[in-house]
């Protein structure tokens, strides 16, 4: 079954756009606590940051969409 779910057409489409997601509104709202303040990636590993969130979403996307399309490809 895990396989037959991680190589369905759109898979990995819906897992990369839920991680693009994911980190875009992770930083904006990490951004946000901190004031908006403009130190806010001065302070940060700009490689770090974007990499670590990046990693994240990846793993956030992927269980969100393996779990979407399991239910999707119940028999």
């Amino acid at each position: 079954m895990f396989k037959k779910i991680v190589t369905h057409k759109g898979f990995w489409k819906s897992v990369i756009s839920l991680a693009i997601a994911f980190v875009f509104l992770f930083i904006i709202v990490k951004w946000a606590l901190d004031g908006f303040s403009g130190d806010f990636f001065a302070e940060r590993n700009p490689y770090l940051l974007i990499g670590g969130s990046l990693l994240a979403g990846l793993v956030y996307g992927f269980f969100v969409t393996y779990g979407k399309f399991k239910n999707k490809l119940k028999p």
